[in-house]
């Protein structure tokens, strides 16, 4: 089911506990490089060359791509929040880098829900999402917090 089709989770029909898996991308060398030349442009994220005498030791994606396919699989398939994914503070660690042929998935768990005392149509989700490779090995970890809405009252 796609995110226009699949239903909208409201607050309330979320627990902690709850774990959703998104789809899979892959990565490619290409799709490393054409993000780093826009966005991070580093010699281990541009040259094989290059990678191979750095920390990395091969090509590695930016943390910040891997975040951005993070963020567009979990929009696209992972919780579908009602009113959007409405992030408001975020923790990122990259424990491993992304590498080309690398297969990426996210999967989010909530921590925590904290209702709001002063707008009571809304909360605070607290959300481990683990992006893992084809391996399992956890690529990136963010712990985020996210605004979901309450169901609006039916009309009587």
């Amino acid at each position: 089911m796609d995110a226009d089709t699949q239903p909208r989770l409201y607050l309330d029909d979320l627990k902690p506990g709850m774990r959703f898996t998104t789809d899979k991308v892959q990565v490619t060398a290409e799709t490393i490089k054409t993000f780093a030349r826009q966005y991070d442009p580093q010699p281990f994220h541009l040259d094989e060359a290059a990678a191979e005498d750095s920390l990395f030791g091969g090509l590695a994606a930016s943390g910040w791509h891997t975040a951005s396919l993070s963020m567009r699989l979990m929009v696209t398939s992972g919780i579908p929040f009602a009113g959007g994914m409405i992030g408001a503070g975020v923790e990122l660690q990259w424990p491993a880098p992304t590498r080309p042929g690398d297969e990426l998935h996210v999967v989010m768990e909530i921590q925590d829900i904290i209702p709001s005392r002063s707008k009571p149509d809304r909360g605070i989700v607290l959300l481990e999402n683990r992006t893992l490779n084809q391996h399992d090995e956890a690529v990136q970890i963010m712990h985020a917090k996210v605004v979901a809405f309450r169901r609006p009252a039916q009309a009587e």
